[in-house]
């Protein structure tokens, strides 16, 4: 593998006067911006809808995009949109509310545009005719919202049961319709963009959470798969135990897999879902890799993570099969925490790469910074679920702190910051990964997310302008070139 750095930016930090990043002209100046700058890698987060506090890691789907992502202004171009309200919003935060809002009138003016006047009609035909999935997800979807949102489990019987049968709708179909052109708008525009950043030599390395949340098509319509009651509810959930970010552990409510199911299948599930992100993503990190070996099982009756077992999965059976089905696809592995070498073992023996990040490597107390990558290693500063590697320098003491620029006093730069920064760019590791904020030397108030916490400030932080990320990526080229990473 060449070796290579890389941008971490998630759609919705992206500079846009909607409210929330898009897929708009401002996502095209990214790109131009990181490959100008000599990155090679642009990794973003979970694409789906966003679920219970905005999560990316909580969908409704592992198949459907996030429709607040799709661009006005594009729309306006195709002649979907006549009109567009000039909006300046200038504030670090996304508002989900208000971007909502402000799109879903254009979505509406849209649809109808593409029914009366044809525009894009035979495009959105081919879509439904290739894509099985968008059907189920726009009548879940309706369905929800008939529902007044409410999970699947708590919806009116027939409804709910829709999925065994599959009936007609008439009253819904236009409604259904809609969703399913959405989801048209969303990956047209997504697949453009992308098409755009592989023309300049840009992968893009996607993230995917390995458990799936309840409230979606992935349960509903697979119940088999997962372990629930006979109304549909979690048996044991998803979680970690206590550790370095909660004592109490962290308790998803994700349900667990019933992977003796699973396996008697031949892991369809999986095959299916890994297939579709290979065809949105050139790289597919899959969160929390070691429930391949082992994961927490914690009764649904418990309140904390605290109690559990960990139990054995079917890792090796699981990848040959994947690779057997898809050989070319590419999987990093995110391979953090406190792991029994089995976990280890399991990644090395399908060669995949795993994860170092810089935050957790530095010890004040240490004389040098002699930090133990290995070439087949993604080396991140901090991920989404960190601190920015400000905030979590700014943690240590004034003492610490002089310390650890001892340790990188070799790096020429403006800044500490940078010195860590460009202490990654010399590692041995295949690829780099800096967050965007980490890049400005900005502090925890662009943190992305705080594990074992729910809704605001996460996954909220965004840029407003590019002024200064300009200005100050362009610092790195020199290095990145220096170090073979082009």
């Amino acid at each position: 593998m060449d070796r290579k750095a890389g941008v971490l930016m998630p759609i919705f930090s992206l500079p846009s006067n909607h409210y929330i990043g898009d897929f708009g002209k401002k996502a095209y100046e990214f790109v131009d911006i990181i490959k100008n700058a000599k990155f090679k890698v642009w990794q973003i987060l979970p694409l789906n809808p966003v679920g219970y506090g905005n999560s990316p890691y909580q969908p409704y789907s592992s198949y459907a995009g996030e429709e607040i992502y799709i661009s006005i202004d594009k729309l306006q171009d195709l002649g979907l949109v006549k009109e567009v309200e000039e909006i300046v919003y200038n504030k670090e935060k996304v508002d989900y509310e208000k971007a909502r809002e402000f799109k879903y009138k254009y979505f509406k003016e849209a649809y109808s545009i593409m029914v009366e006047k044809g525009i894009l009609k035979d495009e959105f035909l081919k879509f439904k005719e290739d894509n099985n999935w968008v059907q189920t997800y726009a009548t879940f979807i309706t369905l929800k919202k008939k529902n007044d949102l409410k999970c699947w489990i708590d919806w009116e019987t027939e409804d709910k049961n829709w999925i065994n049968t599959k009936k007609d709708l008439p009253q819904l179909k236009d409604n259904i319709e809609y969703e399913m052109f959405i989801q048209f708008l969303f990956y047209k525009q997504w697949f453009e963009l992308k098409e755009y950043a592989n023309k300049n030599n840009i992968e893009i390395l996607g993230d995917i959470p390995i458990y799936v949340g309840i409230d979606s098509v992935d349960v509903w319509e697979n119940k088999e798969n997962f372990l629930l009651d006979e109304e549909g509810r979690p048996t044991f959930i998803a979680g970690v135990p206590p550790d370095y970010f909660s004592v109490t552990g962290q308790r998803w409510g994700n349900p667990i897999y019933d992977w003796d199911y699973l396996e008697k299948n031949n892991f369809k599930f999986w095959i299916d879902r890994l297939s579709w992100s290979k065809k949105i993503y050139d790289i597919i990190r899959i969160d929390h890799f070691r429930a391949f070996d082992t994961y927490w099982k914690i009764p649904a009756s418990c309140e904390t993570a605290i109690d559990g077992d960990w139990i054995e999965a079917p890792g090796y059976a699981l990848f040959d099969t994947i690779y057997r089905e898809l050989p070319d696809i590419k999987i990093v592995a995110e391979d953090l925490g406190e792991l029994r070498p089995e976990v280890l073992e399991l990644r090395d023996h399908y060669k995949l790469s795993g994860m170092k990040i810089l935050q957790f490597e530095i010890d004040p107390n240490e004389k040098n910074n002699d930090f133990a990558e290995t070439e087949r290693t993604i080396l991140y500063t901090g991920t989404h679920d960190n601190q920015t590697l400000k905030g979590a320098y700014e943690r240590f003491t004034k003492k610490q702190q002089a310390k650890i620029r001892k340790m990188f006093r070799g790096y020429k730069a403006d800044n500490i910051l940078d010195k860590m920064i460009y202490r990654c760019f010399d590692s041995v590791s295949n690829l780099v990964v800096i967050p965007t904020q980490d890049i400005l030397n900005i502090n925890d108030r662009a943190r992305l997310n705080t594990p074992s916490t729910i809704g605001s400030p996460n996954w909220e932080w965004r840029l407003n302008t590019y002024y200064n990320l300009n200005k100050k990526i362009q610092k790195y080229n020199d290095w990145i070139l220096k170090t073979n990473r082009y």
